[in-house]
């Protein structure tokens, strides 16, 4: 079962969380006025909240604890904005296209398990998840 976070780790992940929404602005800006920045900056402006988001959401899942098969499903989703990122990072790379596909595949398997219920877990409620106490009755 999860832990609930404490203030400091709970500052932390808002923190990069921060940060991480500000690269994602950054990209939009790009869109909206790319002569602002430098050559060749969207590369670095796509891959950087691709990669904050997956080492934020793995530093969160740290503090959280959670049950083995619970960590294997965030790693695995942190593997995938990696591999976006990668992608992003060096579109003209000759495994550019690999990159792309294996984060295809692993968005995929994500959601697939989540459609399947793996790993059976609790509701977070440091989400704001609610627990239904008649869900189970009928």
């Amino acid at each position: 079962m999860y832990r609930r976070l404490d203030r400091a780790h709970r500052a932390a992940a808002v923190v990069l969380g921060c940060l991480t929404l500000g690269g994602a602005a950054a990209l939009l800006v790009w869109d909206l006025q790319p002569d602002w920045f430098p050559r060749r900056a969207h590369d670095w402006l796509g891959a950087f909240p691709l990669a904050l988001i997956a080492v934020t959401y793995l530093l969160y899942q740290w503090a959280h604890r959670p049950p083995v098969r619970e960590w294997i499903k965030a790693v695995l989703l942190a593997i995938a904005f990696l591999f976006w990122a990668a992608n992003q990072f060096w579109p003209d790379a000759s495994q550019a296209t690999l990159f792309n596909d294996i984060a295809i595949g692993l968005f995929v398997l994500d959601v697939f398990l989540v459609m399947i219920g793996w790993p059976a877990t609790s509701p977070d409620e440091s989400f704001g998840e609610i627990v239904d106490s008649d869900a189970g009755s009928a």
